[in-house]
């Protein structure tokens, strides 16, 4: 901004009435307090006539003061909240539009946006990121020490162990900690934060439409050290990612304090509303009115014991849904115009896809879906099965407790182990991940009727993603042995360590010839799985990969 929205001005000049407060107050009735900005050389100060005075920098758009209350909640290690690291040198301006207050940081081809309503404790944040000149993948809001203490698993207060990279701890009594493990997909979360003392303080996420990743994706959301907290907005995130950057504006998410309780349901993606933006100047902001929805009437075909989830995506956004378990209907609101890949996932398994376009100010309504019985490989007959084909490894041995741990934690079943088909409890006993220095060459014991045994049939492998092109080779019985598969396309950076297991879900097959196959049927065959790679390291971060479902095809 420019002209006299860079001259200060007493905030007395912007009293209210209490009735001229719009917008959603999080901590009850907002106290007569002077609604304004003022100038204090070095920063902006924004009262936002409740309870909340908050500081930015006017030479770096750095949040440089939260206080809430009369007490200062920012900062630890001497550092500010801000994009990324901070942007460093920036042009800082501020206006009152009504009873809003924006503040805009230009830094490069970089815009990013601090806004206040009157009578809220709230700043509104947006980001506008257009290229790759400038790092901003996060903004942080960091909390000082003290203010909130936890112990949850992504937290390493309590964790003084380093024993990956510089970002997994180990604690005396063998759980591990790490900034990663924070157990939630995008999709199951809309803010995160602490309580304590009859105060919260809170980031709602903003609807993600130009992060990357689709609804399951699992990032950094925030940590807790010895020196105090952080609590991100992710605007990208590189690690186990499956898809490019996409670029343009992200917002708005939310900073929020209440008096300890959850922030308020109407700030939440797919629910809050800025029309009170609109005129704002935002780069890159489009209304409501600029925006399309995509509806369907139903998904048939369905495996009603999975939840289904309807995805949208292209190169510039992305958005999901959630489909009725009664009929599968859904409705996907707020899309930029454009075309789309409608993805529906059963469980986090693509399962069906088709092209839509969506339009500004309309509604593209699609009759039912059928879900050919052939994509979900759920539908094929097997003699057996280990695991259900959802694209998760959910069931597997150690699954749910490495969406928040290392897999070296105390409390980590044994990761070796062999498995019979047939007396129960497979799909527990076999691990959820295999890795090439750990627990390669497990093994599956099972029998064949004199039918079986005398026909070649598919093997099918499914993983969710893999570590440094970790993929499986079997061997049967020690007399047949598959050709080495070639490695399917998945993300480059850790995964199996950091609290994530998704990445490009891949069927591997193996056609085994009858020959292999023992004709006493009185006898196991022995199915022996390795995993093969000629990178990764050693240990947890050897070549591996996930186990979505193994079966064998009658």
């Amino acid at each position: 901004m420019s002209g006299s929205a860079n001259r200060p001005v007493g905030r007395r000049a912007f009293v209210l009435a209490a009735g001229a407060a719009a917008g959603t107050a999080l901590t009850g009735t907002a106290h007569a307090a002077a609604f304004g900005y003022s100038d204090d050389g070095s920063n902006y100060v924004v009262d936002t006539g409740a309870q909340l005075v908050f500081k930015v920098s006017k030479s770096t758009g750095d949040l440089t003061s939260l206080v809430f209350r009369g007490t200062e909640y920012q900062g630890y290690g001497g550092m500010n909240s801000h994009i990324e690291s901070g942007l460093g040198a920036s042009t800082v301006g501020i206006r009152q539009s009504g009873s809003t207050i924006l503040v805009s940081v230009t830094h490069g081809t970089l815009k990013h946006y601090y806004a206040a309503r009157s009578g809220e404790n709230n700043i509104y944040l947006w980001t506008d990121k257009a290229d790759t000149s400038v790092s901003a993948t996060r903004y942080i809001v960091r909390v000082k020490k003290g203010a909130f203490l936890n112990d949850e698993p992504d937290s390493y207060t309590y964790a003084p162990t380093t024993i990956e990279a510089s970002d997994v701890f180990r604690k005396s009594d063998g759980q591990t900690r790490s900034k990663h493990y924070s157990k939630r997909r995008v999709m199951d979360y809309d803010y995160v934060g602490w309580s304590a003392g009859g105060v919260g303080l809170w980031v709602v996420r903003s609807n993600h439409e130009k992060a990357s990743g689709g609804p399951f994706y699992r990032s950094l959301l925030r940590h807790q050290s010895a020196d105090g907290g952080g609590l991100y907005e992710i605007l990208y995130y590189g690690q186990n990612q499956t898809e490019a950057q996409r670029f343009g504006l992200q917002g708005p998410y939310v900073i929020a304090f209440t008096d300890g309780g959850a922030p308020s349901s109407a700030l939440f993606p797919g629910t809050l509303t800025t029309p009170w933006a609109d005129a704002l100047g935002i780069s890159g902001y489009v209304p409501a009115s600029g925006r399309g929805k995509v509806a369907g009437v139903g998904i048939s075909g369905r495996n009603t014991a999975y939840p289904y989830t309807v995805g949208l995506a292209n190169a510039a956004a992305q958005y999901w849904g959630s489909a009725r378990s009664s009929d599968g209907w859904f409705s996907i609101a707020g899309v930029l115009p454009g075309t789309y890949t409608l993805t529906v996932f059963k469980g986090e398994l693509a399962v069906y896809t088709t092209s839509v376009s969506v339009s500004a100010g309309g509604t593209t309504t699609l009759n039912t879906i059928a879900l050919p019985s052939s994509n979900d490989p759920a539908g094929a007959s097997a003699i057996w099965r280990i695991g259900d084909w959802n694209g998760t490894p959910g069931g597997f041995k150690n699954a749910d407790l490495m969406t928040y741990a290392h897999p070296s934690d105390g409390r980590a079943a044994s990761w070796t182990g062999n498995v019979v088909i047939g007396g129960g409890g497979e799909t527990a006993a076999f691990p959820c991940y295999l890795w090439k220095d750990v627990n390669s060459g497990i093994l599956v014991y099972f029998r064949l009727t004199a039918a079986q045994a005398a026909a070649a049939h598919t093997l099918r492998i499914g993983v969710t993603t893999a570590y440094a092109n970790g993929r499986p080779q079997i061997s049967v019985n020690d007399t047949w042995t598959s050709a080495i598969p070639s490695p399917p396309t998945q993300p480059n950076t850790r995964s199996l360590t950091n609290g994530s297991y998704r990445g490009n879900n891949h069927t591997f097959t193996y056609s085994v010839p009858a020959s292999a196959w023992k004709t006493d049927t009185s006898q196991y065959n022995v199915l022996r799985i390795d995993v093969v790679s000629g990178s990764g390291a050693t240990g947890f971060l050897s070549a591996g990969t996930a186990i979505d479902a193994i079966d064998l095809l009658a």
